[in-house]
């Protein structure tokens, strides 16, 4: 029986992209990948335009995170302010790329309007140092568009044809003068996230008749910038211009080539020009020396003076700027010293304390402004001694999670490390190391604050779940530390990459530029070894003496379904001893027969039936809130009124206005492997319907496995697929540049 693919680029919710969702241009080996479906399908991004928390007021994590990037483009349009040497072509080029450089002497001679989008970056200043804003009601209101606004949009868009329900998310991405803008230019609807050109071209149409074309200016610019957010989407930083251009083509744009000069021009976009190794070098990182000027003195000695081949890179300002603020900030944390907090004997000390791996990282981070820590769930309690004993040295020591309920679980592990004595005893007081979320320690809202210069008061930080780290949260976290502090980012380099652009902890890993070390903690049990032998790229038979593992053969999609609502309400409960409640479903995509759609359903009517009194929740619904695109918190419905829809995550209690609830709240006792990264159960359920072969990976697959803590169950109809995926499939390439803006600061592999 066939059944509609498990994640089509329709069924990629707002906020949770998977990557097995994104599909690629014709001919290119990367994509900009096109997400979302029809408007009427896609709500959009979460993320909203908003204003700071006002004072007094709990910052919530979805206005942490809207700070946070404030903070971001603030700090862009001063870089772009202070700006001041044009960088040199560097190379003899033809076709595409020299017409690339045409455009940028053109820029540079005045012929074309001077622009700062070619000028090389000035270190950036630290920002001013935000006041904390201190959490005080337990409650925290989600922010919405004014009202005025979404009617006035919610106009447009009926004149237009396009569906009344994109209203609230439309206004919350074109700020006040919305309507206004998509009168004057209405492919600026590409802007809402899960619009695609074809929703756009028919919205333009209406509004503008006949004098809407393909080749319309407008419309060529609002393509170029959707083709390269898609392309952030699916985890590029930048794009080869060949990719673009191609993309653009299969978008009907008649000269694709002449669109991206005029982006170019226009300052919408940049463009790059990275070294490509030379045949038979090592990696593409090493190739950043000056001309005649090799790592070694070879090519010096040699005499060459060959001209290196380059690749043409075309990327949105804001990615790249973060990528090069990002490189900034870790080679001055590599290259300045640590601040010297106790004697290195105490460190030994301390080392000697924890033993074996542990002991391996406490000396590593002793000498090491950069460190890297990679391990399954077992190893976190090598960073938590870490911290203890840190903290013991009278350093400033926190450690950063990605939301609350991962903060939560490292916050027990140190207090079970300081009840069995790891690492070295407090003695700066008995609090010991905080921690905080990525978002709130950015924003203020969690964490020890800015000191005056605007870094984080703070000697010592741990980022936990590294992988999950795109560049822009990167660059904030090492903007954000003072010149000594010491940085540790610990993770599975085995799990999903970031939802938003780049590949972080892998691109650091491969460059090797500072010390790596290796938990040698496994796992326990018959899930440890599952999981271990996933990662090494071999899905084997493990014993499993208390049901800890269990695999069910099912033959189609109905049947898929009714045994994961079985396993989920009766089985799991009286055969393993995990009710329901802590019970999760994990399947690879949200529309088909069996997504997360068709899951949620039939779990609710079993679990918590009702009719859906507001916006198709009732009360006790476990829900899946995204306050930011990419960024999926489980929680609960408490309640609903007036205020809106009252909900209960990790603790929390916060507030989402009746507006934004369709955008940023769906149902979630089934959840893709990206919303449930990061998260874990005492018992999860993963659900592989036969269509779901395309979207299978190693790292999808270790990632869905590697969150159960004491019960597996796998629903399994894809036969052969799932061994051979597990073995040969691996995380789809991105494009980034980290590696080679890294090379020049850091000519030498450290540790």
């Amino acid at each position: 029986m066939s059944t509609e693919p498990s994640e089509t680029a329709e069924d990629v919710e707002p906020g949770t992209p998977d990557e097995p969702a994104r599909t690629e241009p014709a001919g290119a080996e990367t994509d900009p990948a096109e997400q979302g479906g029809g408007p009427a399908e896609q709500s959009g991004d979460a993320a909203e335009e908003g204003g700071d928390a006002a004072e007094g007021r709990q910052v919530s994590e979805s206005e942490a995170e809207l700070l946070a990037q404030r903070a971001e483009r603030e700090r862009i349009e001063r870089r772009k302010a202070e700006r001041r040497e044009p960088i040199e072509a560097g190379a003899k080029l033809s076709g595409r790329a020299a017409d690339l450089l045409a455009a940028v002497r053109a820029v540079e001679s005045g012929e074309q309007p001077v622009t700062a989008v070619f000028e090389e970056a000035a270190p950036a200043p630290r920002r001013p140092a935000p006041e904390p804003a201190r959490p005080a009601p337990p409650v925290t209101v989600e922010a919405a568009p004014a009202t005025e606004v979404v009617a006035a949009v919610r106009a447009v868009l009926a004149q237009g044809g396009a569906p009344e329900t994109l209203a609230v998310q439309t206004a919350g991405v074109l700020g006040e003068g919305a309507a206004e803008a998509l009168r004057a230019d209405p492919w600026q609807l590409l802007r809402v996230a899960g619009v695609r050109p074809p929703q756009a071209d028919g919205f333009a149409r209406a509004l503008l008749g006949s004098a809407a074309g393909p080749d319309d200016a407008r419309r060529v610019r609002a393509v170029t910038g959707w083709l390269l957010e898609q392309a952030a989407a699916a985890g590029h930083t930048a794009l080869e211009m060949s990719v673009l251009t191609a993309a653009l083509e299969q978008q009907g744009v008649p000269d694709s080539e002449g669109a991206v000069r005029d982006a170019i021009s226009d300052g919408d976009v940049l463009v790059f020009q990275d070294p490509l190794p030379e045949a038979g070098a090592p990696a593409p990182q090493r190739v950043g020396a000056g001309a005649g000027e090799g790592q070694d003195g070879t090519e010096e000695a040699d005499g060459a003076d060959r001209e290196r081949p380059v690749r043409v890179l075309v990327g949105l300002e804001r990615y790249a700027m973060a990528e090069e603020s990002l490189a900034d900030g870790l080679a001055r944390l590599v290259g300045s010293a640590p601040r010297q907090d106790g004697p290195d004997a105490e460190w030994e000390r301390a080392a000697a304390a924890a033993g074996g791996s542990g002991g391996e990282l406490i000396r590593a981070v002793a000498g090491h402004g950069l460190v890297l820590h990679t391990g399954g769930q077992a190893s976190l309690a090598e960073p938590a001694a870490l911290l203890r004993a840190a903290h013991g040295l009278g350093l400033r020591a926190w450690a950063a999670a990605h939301d609350p309920a991962g903060r939560a679980r490292f916050a027990a592990l140190l207090e079970a490390a300081a009840a069995g004595g790891a690492g070295t005893a407090d003695e700066a007081g008995a609090e010991g190391p905080g921690t905080a979320t990525v978002a709130g320690l950015l924003s203020g809202a969690e964490g020890p604050g800015r000191d005056s210069d605007g870094a984080l008061r703070l000697d010592l930080l741990v980022v936990l779940d590294a992988p999950r780290l795109d560049v822009e949260a990167a660059a904030l976290v090492t903007e954000s530390l003072p010149d000594g502090a010491r940085l540790v980012l610990a993770g599975d380099p085995g799990v999903l990459w970031s939802v938003g652009p780049g590949r972080v902890f892998a691109d650091l890993l491969a460059a090797r530029v500072c010390p790596q070390i290796a938990s040698r903690r496994p796992d326990p049990g018959p899930l440890g070894e599952l999981v271990s032998g996933i990662g090494a790229g071999e899905l084997s038979q493990v014993a499993a003496p208390g049901k800890e593992v269990v695999i069910v053969p099912v033959r189609d999609a109905g049947e898929a379904v009714h045994r994961t609502v079985q396993l989920v309400v009766d089985s799991v409960p009286r055969a393993i001893g995990v009710p329901a409640e802590e019970t999760q479903v994990i399947t690879p995509g949200h529309g088909g027969a069996v997504g997360t759609r068709a899951l949620n359903a039939a779990l609710k009517e079993r679990l918590n039936p009702g009719p859906g009194r507001f916006g198709g929740f009732d009360p006790g619904d476990r829900i899946a809130y995204s306050p930011a695109r990419g960024r999926t918190v489980p929680g609960r419905v408490v309640r609903a009124d007036a205020d809106g829809l009252h909900l209960s995550c990790a603790g929390e209690a916060l507030v989402v206005p009746q507006e934004r609830v369709e955008q940023s709240v769906r149902h979630g006792w089934a959840l893709t492997a990206h919303q449930a990264a990061g998260c874990r159960w005492p018992a999860v359920v993963v659900v592989l319907p036969g269509d779901a072969v395309p979207a299978l990976s190693r790292p999808w697959v270790y990632t869905a496995f590697s969150r159960a803590d004491r019960h597996l169950s796998v629903v399994h109809g894809v036969e052969q697929a799932l061994p051979r995926a597990v073995a040969e499939v691996a995380a789809k390439p991105r494009t980034t540049r980290l590696p080679v803006l890294l090379a020049p600061q850091i000519p030498a592999a450290a540790g």
